[in-house]
């Protein structure tokens, strides 16, 4: 797949407090032991929601457990009062809210990492074992060109055309890349089953997770002929929709809690596109 990258600027994704890595053998301080890592996610959350799909796909139940934190977090921060203890035995005094997504050590009850990407990728290339890879070799640039495309043409451009403050023509600008970047997947997608490959990746995982976050919280603040041009691209709905019938991506759809979880944080309007929902996602969710 040839992806042409967006110009690169900071994206709105939070930035992660901790960044460690685990490593292949006993020099690397965290290396693979099954049983050793925790996952501490909420899939109301895009990221914990990516993890979750992934942590499902790479059948790693037993061999690191997840434990489902709230929709909504509980400190005024936006932080888990769970996660604190975690936080603060891993950096003194820890400042900032305790948020998830983490990967825990149990063997020191420290964190390794709450950087979405990172933890997927060593999730895949440490515990995945014989199982098709979601970061097949060769494959590192397409799927890195997917993130920046879900990151910044999707979620960053369609919360910047729904934004209450902004300039009319900045949220037009904003509206015509969303618009750009998904009549790129969608010609993309025509006669295909997968994104990149002839099977599931990563790619996959963060687009879909794009998607949901599209049609269940971004359409919320854009109005009714924006989210019917979004609408427009019959094979990417009907993408979202196939692997939302998979188990290990509807499974995890936790519909009311995204809900929930938007409305807690949510200062924006809600605009007339709130009531043209692009999927029923409930009625085509795996369960």
């Amino acid at each position: 797949m040839t992806v042409t990258p967006l110009a690169a600027h900071a994206a709105d994704r939070p930035a992660p407090a901790f960044r460690g890595r685990i490593g292949r053998d006993a020099r690397s301080g965290h290396y693979a032991v099954p049983g050793r890592y925790r996952l501490h996610l909420s899939t109301a959350c895009p990221g914990g929601l990516r993890i979750a799909v992934a942590h499902s796909l790479l059948g790693l139940d037993a061999v690191c457990p997840a434990t489902h934190l709230p929709a909504v977090p509980d400190r005024p921060e936006g932080g888990h009062s769970v996660l604190r203890p975690l936080y603060e035995a891993s950096a003194h005094r820890y400042p900032g809210p305790a948020i998830a997504p983490v990967l825990s050590d149990d063997w020191s009850g420290r964190i390794v990492s709450t950087h979405a990407p990172d933890i997927m990728r060593d999730l895949d290339r440490r515990f995945g074992g014989d199982r098709p890879s979601l970061y097949p070799c060769g494959a590192e640039s397409e799927l890195e060109a997917v993130e920046r495309m879900c990151a910044q043409g999707i979620e960053q451009a369609a919360q910047r055309a729904g934004s209450a403050g902004g300039a009319p023509v900045d949220r037009d600008r904003a509206l015509g890349m969303l618009l750009e970047t998904i009549g790129a997947l969608e010609r993309r997608l025509e006669g295909r089953t997968y994104l990149i490959r002839d099977e599931i990746t990563a790619a996959d995982v963060e687009l879909w997770v794009a998607l949901v976050q599209l049609d269940t919280v971004h359409r919320n603040h854009l109005d009714a002929s924006a989210v019917q041009r979004i609408a427009d691209h019959p094979a990417l709905w009907a993408y979202a929709r196939r692997l939302a019938a998979h188990p290990a991506f509807g499974g995890h759809l936790d519909l009311d809690g995204i809900e929930r979880r938007h409305h807690a944080r949510c200062q924006g309007l809600e605009a007339a596109g709130a009531a043209v929902q692009i999927l029923d996602w409930a009625t085509h969710a795996a369960g």
